[in-house]
């Protein structure tokens, strides 16, 4: 099932539904059958200059189908959503329709995976979504959340990829080589203000489940920065280190993705 889903300022998101092929028999098989309502959804939060449709996504989304239903969508100015891409930001919107929707189709446990870029929406996803939820009075956040290659700060320019990454993004130039190299349209505005770090968000989470995923050989955030996330969510929160691992969707192993689909189901509820 493919539509586009409408944020709360209005951009369109290209988003596609697909149902899990738990296999028959499996432990993982809820009384509704393979992808029923009674399984987890895995609403999946791309990197930069990814989108729905990336062979990198697609094999993530194919590895959490055997766990449960898939919400994979686009973030803005990626693939063929609309808006411009905030690198970040405004994009905790587009995950919220995605997760609103997966709650529309009958998925009573949502669980969220971001990667990179996606990795920091989801955790700022989850804390303000449970924010919200104190305030209404009601839970309106995720069931579990698992950040993969997130950074845990702002501004951060101590690697090569990440000066480039910086170019990208401040420098006309640089966006020009993002709409028409990379297929991804960057929005010129500065954020203002700042949103909410990632080490900021994370103790908002508890006590929803939350994994955070780091490779020792990531090139873009060395592990000072998941480190810093686990610290901040003490005991609520999981840490892997995955030896040899590089940097988000494809650096992450067909076993770390089971292993990831393994402990949603265990922990979401």
């Amino acid at each position: 099932m493919r539509t586009f889903l409408r944020t709360a300022d209005g951009v369109r998101i290209d988003s596609v539904y697909e149902p899990g092929t738990v296999p028959h028999g499996s432990p993982r098989a809820s009384s509704h059958g393979p992808g029923g309502p009674g399984d987890p959804v895995f609403v999946i939060a791309h990197g930069f200059t990814g989108d729905a449709d990336r062979p990198h996504v697609r094999r993530v989304a194919r590895a959490f189908a055997r766990y449960g239903a898939v919400v994979t969508f686009s973030f803005r100015g990626h693939g063929a959503s609309g808006g411009r891409s905030t690198v970040g930001d405004r994009e905790v919107l587009d995950l919220a329709a995605a997760v609103a929707w997966a709650r529309e189709l009958g998925h009573a446990r949502v669980a969220t995976v971001g990667f990179s870029m996606g990795g920091s929406v989801v955790l700022r996803h989850a804390a303000l979504s449970r924010d919200a939820g104190a305030e209404a009075g009601a839970d309106a956040g995720v069931d579990a959340v698992v950040s993969v290659s997130a950074p845990a700060r702002w501004f951060y320019r101590g690697t090569a990829p990440m000066r480039r990454l910086h170019w990208l993004v401040t420098r006309p130039s640089g966006r020009l080589v993002g709409r028409y190299g990379l297929r991804t349209r960057i929005h010129h505005r500065q954020w203002d203000p700042v949103p909410l770090s990632p080490v900021e968000a994370v103790p908002r989470i508890a006590p929803t489940p939350l994994l955070i995923v780091h490779g020792d050989s990531d090139g873009y955030f060395p592990l000072d920065h998941p480190r810093t996330l686990a610290r901040a969510a003490g005991e609520h929160g999981d840490l892997w280190v995955e030896p040899g691992m590089g940097h988000a969707e494809n650096a992450a192993p067909e076993e770390l993705l089971h292993r990831i689909g393994d402990w949603v189901v265990a922990r979401a509820g």
